[in-house]
């Protein structure tokens, strides 16, 4: 093998492309013929839920591999995948605007869209008669505080690793840990108390889905943080190797941005 003589990092010939695509097929037709409650849906949607992320840890363990053992993570690579991380977090920014587009257009606009004989909507009346809404400052305005706090706990847990203080890391990314854990707990609360369900009209459809998918971040990031967690105890985050936290950081800003919108215009002003 030539000696290597530049910044980047090829990597090795890998299964796990084909891996994914495979799991992320069967997690697809499972989930088809689980809401089409076709017979043996749900022990496939099962298998492809576990096949993907089966996948994903492995992934994940081997770029944590490259980066500590290998030193491929040169700063070459580390703006790369900086700017990959920037990217998808911009396409996760249009996959919310979508969600708020429908919200505006079917408030603001809804009879020009929706006056027919399925979820009928009424000029100048929204939320459509008949939906119950949560009071904003109750349940929603705790969450809205737990981000906001857990958004902060989670800069000083980045900062911390820059300084590289791991004790400081470990002690405030399990307080981070915490508070989205807390957030998904008061959510799956709230959505138990709801007044409405998701097919109960546009407002419904609208609010789930945006909320929901919402929540399904917070929960990913909340993983995300508590690997970073186990990476701080175990000794593999370290002042100059932490692209990990970095991200999880990100991460968690971002979706911490989008509740203080889904705050603001989906439950204060569209209730």
């Amino acid at each position: 093998m030539s000696e290597k003589t530049h910044d980047y990092h090829l990597v090795d010939p890998s299964p796990l492309p084909i891996l994914g695509t495979i799991s992320l097929l069967i997690l697809a037709a499972g989930a088809i013929l689980f809401m089409h409650e076709v017979q043996y849906g749900t022990a496939l949607l099962a298998v492809g839920f576990l096949s993907v992320l089966s996948v994903m840890f492995v992934w994940w363990k081997t770029v944590i591999k490259e980066g500590i053992k290998d030193k491929a993570h040169t700063a070459v690579v580390r703006n790369g995948l900086k700017w990959g991380m920037i990217l998808f977090i911009a396409s996760e920014v249009m996959f919310f605007f979508a969600f708020f587009f429908s919200f505006f257009k079917s408030s603001l606009f809804p009879v020009d869209i929706f006056d027919g004989e399925t979820w009928p909507v009424s000029a100048g009346v929204w939320p459509p008669e008949g939906i119950v809404t949560f009071d904003p400052w109750g349940i929603p305005f705790l969450n809205t505080i737990i981000l906001l706090i857990s958004s902060y706990t989670a800069h000083i847990a980045h900062h911390a690793v820059v300084k590289g203080d791991m004790k400081k890391v470990v002690k405030w990314l399990t307080v981070t840990v915490i508070l989205g854990v807390t957030f998904t707990s008061l959510q799956a609360y709230e959505y138990h108390h709801a007044a409405f369900g998701f097919t109960d009209g546009v407002y419904a459809s609208n609010f789930y889905m945006a909320t929901g998918f919402h929540g399904f971040h917070v929960i990913v990031g909340t993983i995300f943080l508590f690997v970073c967690l186990l990476r701080a105890k175990k000794g593999t985050l370290t002042k100059k190797g932490h692209l990990g936290l970095e991200f999880a950081s990100w991460y968690w800003h971002f979706v911490d941005v989008v509740w203080v919108f889904l705050f603001t215009w989906v439950y204060v002003w569209g209730g």
